[in-house]
């Protein structure tokens, strides 16, 4: 059963509103009028993309028969609002748990770990074809000029969120995912990495040109 606990909800809805606000002030360059705008932007772009990433790692687990929970790290949400002053964010604002007693085995905890980043990815598609879909009404619709924003953003971060989380250093997802099985761990960052480069190289705008042909 795919149970969520009231300090769980309170848990990620204060994750989402501070790494939403971090990550606006970074973007905004501290500009309090420009924040307004971008909130709203992020909150659905890459907020989102933060919140589905733990859900993934929650809902696997349990889908293993493990209870799993995600916790809030109240130093991590500090550090990430006040770094995005210095022109930087540290995004550590929680993590899910996994209650598996003593033992874990690799493939398990690889799967589990692979969930998160592979939800971004997801995402990150889905966004990407959405501007996709909207591109065209962009040009003379306010409203389809937003959700194109939104969707732009919102597969440069996932893309990123996903590539980043597939580092095999630390505690990162890709540290579990290699230890389970290399070749998929290679496939993986492969795909976040080139939509990462390409975002960040060719912009989203370029991308979505080349799709649909315009």
């Amino acid at each position: 059963m795919f149970k969520v606990t009231t300090s769980e909800i309170r848990d990620l809805i204060i994750a989402f509103i501070f790494i939403s606000l971090s990550f606006s002030i970074l973007y905004s360059g501290r500009n309090f009028a420009a924040l307004q705008q971008i909130f709203p932007i992020v909150m659905i772009g890459l907020g989102l993309g933060f919140i589905l990433h733990e859900l993934g790692h929650k809902f696997t687990s349990m889908h293993y028969g493990y209870w799993a929970e995600f916790k809030l790290w109240p130093a991590g949400l500090i550090f990430a609002l006040v770094s995005s002053f210095f022109g930087f964010v540290f995004a550590a604002p929680g993590a899910v748990y996994t209650y598996a007693g003593n033992y874990l085995d690799d493939k398990t905890n690889g799967i589990i770990s692979l969930a998160g980043p592979v939800v971004n990815i997801a995402l990150a598609l889905v966004f990407l074809f959405i501007a996709a879909a909207v591109y065209p009404s962009a040009f003379y619709d306010a409203t389809m000029q937003f959700v194109f924003i939104v969707c732009s953003l919102g597969f440069s971060t996932n893309s990123y969120l996903a590539v980043f989380n597939l580092i095999p250093v630390w505690n990162l997802d890709g540290s579990k995912v290699l230890r389970w099985n290399i070749g998929i761990w290679l496939i993986t960052i492969a795909i976040a990495g080139i939509m990462t480069f390409m975002s960040m190289t060719m912009g989203v705008e370029s991308i979505v040109r080349i799709l649909i042909g315009f």
